[in-house]
C-alpha cells in the first residue's frame, strides 16, 4: 500500500465519524512503514493529541509514535494534500494539517465614510493631543529652531524636565546648536537664517515625563535603551544627529511633508509606536535621515524619474547603463502599478509577482522601483485617506518567483521608512506551495501589518474590499482596462528647469513652514504657562489647531504648485490618472497667510497673555517675508 493510501485509510474512521455526528477517540498503531527504523527510536516515543470542534462534532485523536515515524507522517501528509483539501471541503472542516492558504472571511470592512479617523488630525483625544504637542517640542529641537536647554530634575509635583541637546555625560552626543552654524549644502540653504532665541518651555505629560522610557539628559540619548529596533533606527538617529545639521534634518521633514498635512505626518509615527513619544521621534529622524542620506528619494528618486532612468540607458558608463535599463525594465513591464481604488477610497498598487525573476534586476535597481512606487502612491492621498491597498497577483507564482531580499525591503519600507501607510494588503490566488513562504514572510512583519494581510481566490473574495466592477480582466474580473507604459514625453519636464519660478515657491513653502514653525512653538508655550493641574482651555486648543490647519492647507496648495518643479512627471501624469488638485480660490498663498492672520476670528483668548497678539504675529510675518525676499535679491 502506498504511503498516501495508508494516509486515506487511515482517515476513513474519522470521515465515518464525521458524517455521522459522534464524538469519536481513534488510537492508530504505528504506521506499517520504516518499521525497522521506528523500533530503533522507541526511547524517543511522544504522544500527541489533536482536538477539533464544529458545532457540536468533537474529535480526539491519538497517537504513539517514534520520532521517525513522526517524520514519515509529515512526509505523508505532504505528499496526499489533494486529499486533505477535498476532505476539508467535504466536511466544511479544517484539515488536520495546516491550511494552506486562508481565505478572509472576514465579512464587513471598517467602512471610511468621509469623517476623519481616529489618531488624525481633527479626532484627537486630548492625550493624543499632548502626545503630538510633545514629539512637535522635540522635533523642533533637532531642526535646530527651538534653543538648547538644560535638564533639571524631575521635580516633586510632576513637572517634565526640559532636555538638552548636549550631554558631558558621553562623547557621542552631539551639540546640536552647534551644528546648525554647519554650513552644509542643501536645498533651501540660502533661506536658511538664523532663529531668534526662544523662552524656554516645558511640556506637560499625565505621568509627568517625556514619554514611556527613562528621561534622558539629551535629544541624542533618547534612543538609549530602545527595545524592538529590528530595523536599526536607533542607530540611524544616532547617525543623523552626528552627521547631520539640524537645518538639513529641517529640511528633510518638509521635503517629506509635501501635500500632507505636517501634524498628520508626525501622528503617524506616533501611532506606529503606540503614543511613545521618544520612540516616534527616533523612527521619524530616522527614516528622515534613510530618505536624505541613503535612498536619497527627494533629491533623485522622484527628482530624475522616469526621464531620468531613460537618460541613463543611453549612457556610455556601464553601471549607469544597467542602471537604467533595471529601471525602464520594470516600469514597461508593469511589475508593479497604480491603478483605481477600494471600497475605502485607497489607492491599490498590484503586483504582479510572476513577472519577478530573481537575479535579473540589480537590487539597488529594485530599491528604487520599489521607492518610486511608493512615493507615486502617496500623490494620489487625498484626506481623509492616508493609507493604500496593496494587492500581490499570485496567477502562475512558482518558487522561481520568490526573491526575499526584496522583500525584507518592502518590509523595512513599510515598518520604519513610511508607518502607517499601508491600510489592507490583498494575496490574491496564492498556490498551496506559497504557504512555506508565507510562514518565513509572517515571521519577519510586525504584527499589526501582518494582520493586515487578507487571502482571496476569486472575485467574491476580491469584491469584499473592491468593487466587482472595478477589478480588472487580468484578474479575471469585468474591467476591460489593461496596464500600458506610456513612454516619457520630450519636454514633460521643462518646468524643472525654471530656476526663478522655483525659487519663488520654495520661498513661499519656506515662509509658510516657519509660520507653521512659529505657531506650533506659540502652542506649545502656551501650555507651559499653565500648571500641571491647569488645563487650556478648549477653545485656546482650538484656536491653535485652527491656525495649523490654515497654514497645512497654504502649504497643501504650495506644493501641488511646486509639484511639476521638483518632481519629474510619471506614466499617471501622463494619462492623467494623476491629477492635480484644483488650488483653493484666492491670491497667492503668501498674501492668504498675511490674510488670515490678521482676521479676528484668530485672535487667541485673553487668558493666553504670553501669546502674541493677531497684530504682532502679522507684523513678524511681513517682517520675516520681507526678509526672505532681501535673502533672495
Amino acid at each position: 500500500m502506498s504511503r498516501p493510501k495508508v494516509l486515506s485509510h487511515r482517515l476513513l474512521p474519522i470521515a465515518k465519524s464525521l458524517s455521522s455526528g459522534r464524538s469519536l477517540t481513534v488510537r492508530f498503531p504505528n504506521l506499517p512503514w520504516r518499521k525497522s527504523s521506528c523500533q530503533q527510536h522507541q526511547a524517543l516515543q511522544s504522544s500527541w493529541r489533536r482536538q477539533f470542534s464544529a458545532g457540536k462534532q468533537r474529535i480526539v485523536y491519538q497517537n504513539t509514535v517514534s520520532l521517525t515515524t513522526a517524520v514519515a507522517i509529515t512526509v505523508a501528509v505532504g505528499a496526499s494534500v489533494g486529499f486533505a483539501v477535498g476532505f476539508s471541503r467535504a466536511f466544511n472542516h479544517p484539515t488536520t494539517t495546516e491550511a494552506p492558504i486562508p481565505v478572509s472571511t472576514q465579512s464587513s470592512i471598517d467602512k471610511m465614510t468621509g469623517s476623519v479617523l481616529p489618531g488624525r488630525p481633527g479626532n484627537l483625544t486630548p492625550e493624543q493631543e499632548a502626545k503630538l504637542r510633545e514629539l512637535w517640542q522635540l522635533a523642533l529641537q533637532v531642526f535646530g529652531v527651538a534653543e538648547p536647554h538644560t535638564q533639571q530634575p524631575t521635580s516633586p509635583n510632576g513637572k517634565t524636565p526640559i532636555l538638552s541637546r548636549t550631554s558631558t555625560a558621553t562623547t557621542t552626543d552631539v551639540d546640536l546648536h552647534a551644528a546648525s552654524e554647519k554650513k552644509k549644502k542643501s536645498r533651501l540653504s540660502f533661506f536658511k537664517k538664523p532663529m531668534k532665541e526662544e523662552e524656554e518651555y516645558r511640556s506637560e505629560t499625565p505621568n509627568g515625563t517625556i514619554s514611556d522610557m527613562s528621561t534622558p539628559s539629551s535629544v541624542s540619548d533618547i534612543a538609549n535603551g530602545m527595545k524592538d529596533d529590528k530595523h536599526g533606527m536607533a542607530n540611524a538617529f544616532r547617525a543623523a544627529l552626528a552627521g547631520t545639521s539640524p537645518a538639513d534634518i529641517r529640511t528633510a521633514f518638509w521635503d517629506m511633508v509635501k501635500h500632507d498635512h505636517p501634524d498628520a505626518l508626525l501622528l503617524r509615527f506616533l501611532r506606529a509606536r503606540k503614543w511613545d513619544v521618544n520612540a516616534a521621534l527616533v523612527m521619524a529622524i530616522s527614516a528622515l535621515h534613510w530618505r536624505a542620506e541613503d535612498a536619497k528619494v527627494d533629491s533623485d528618486v522622484i527628482l530624475r524619474g522616469e526621464q531620468g532612468m531613460l537618460d541613463l540607458t543611453r549612457s556610455e558608463n556601464p553601471a549607469d547603463k544597467k542602471e537604467g535599463e533595471d529601471f525602464m525594465q520594470q516600469v514597461r513591464m508593469g511589475k508593479s502599478f497604480l491603478h483605481g481604488v477600494d471600497k475605502e477610497g485607497r489607492p491599490i498598487c498590484y503586483v504582479r509577482v510572476r513577472l519577478h525573476k530573481p537575479g535579473e534586476q540589480s537590487e539597488a535597481s529594485l530599491e528604487r522601483f520599489t521607492v518610486y512606487t511608493i512615493e507615486t502612491a502617496r500623490m494620489f492621498l487625498r484626506s481623509p485617506v492616508d493609507t493604500a491597498t496593496v494587492l500581490f497577483d499570485m496567477t502562475d507564482f512558482g518558487l522561481a518567483n520568490m526573491d526575499y531580499t526584496p522583500v525584507k525591503f518592502m518590509i523595512k519600507c513599510f515598518e520604519a521608512n513610511y508607518p502607517e501607510s499601508l491600510g489592507t494588503v490583498l494575496v490574491h490566488k496564492a498556490p498551496w506551495v506559497f504557504q512555506g513562504v508565507w510562514r518565513v514572510i509572517r515571521g519577519w512583519l510586525d504584527p499589526v501589518v501582518a494582520g493586515k494581510v487578507h487571502f482571496t481566490n476569486n472575485n467574491d473574495d476580491l469584491g469584499e474590499y473592491m468593487d466587482k466592477s472595478t477589478i480588472p480582466k487580468e484578474l479575471s474580473g469585468p474591467n476591460s482596462w489593461s496596464y500600458h507604459f506610456e513612454e516619457p514625453r520630450p519636454g514633460e519636464n521643462d518646468l524643472m528647469e525654471n530656476e526663478q519660478a522655483k525659487i519663488a515657491l520654495l520661498k513661499e513653502h519656506e515662509l509658510l513652514s516657519r509660520q507653521y514653525e512659529e505657531v506650533v512653538k506659540e502652542w506649545i508655550a502656551s501650555k507651559s504657562s499653565h500648571s500641571t493641574t491647569e488645563k487650556m482651555s478648549q477653545t485656546a486648543e482650538s484656536s491653535f489647531r485652527q491656525q495649523r490647519d490654515d497654514i497645512a492647507e497654504l502649504l497643501r496648495a504650495n506644493y501641488w504648485k511646486l509639484d511639476p518643479y521638483v518632481r519629474a512627471r510619471t506614466v499617471y501624469d501622463r494619462t492623467g490618472e494623476l491629477k492635480t488638485p484644483a488650488p483653493p480660490a484666492g491670491s497667492t498663498a503668501v498674501e492668504r497667510l498675511a490674510k488670515q492672520f490678521s482676521q479676528s476670528a484668530l485672535q487667541p483668548p485673553s487668558h493666553t497673555s504670553n501669546r502674541t497678539s493677531v497684530e504682532s504675529t502679522a507684523q513678524s510675518f511681513a517682517t520675516a517675508k520681507e526678509s526672505w525676499e532681501d535673502d533672495l535679491d
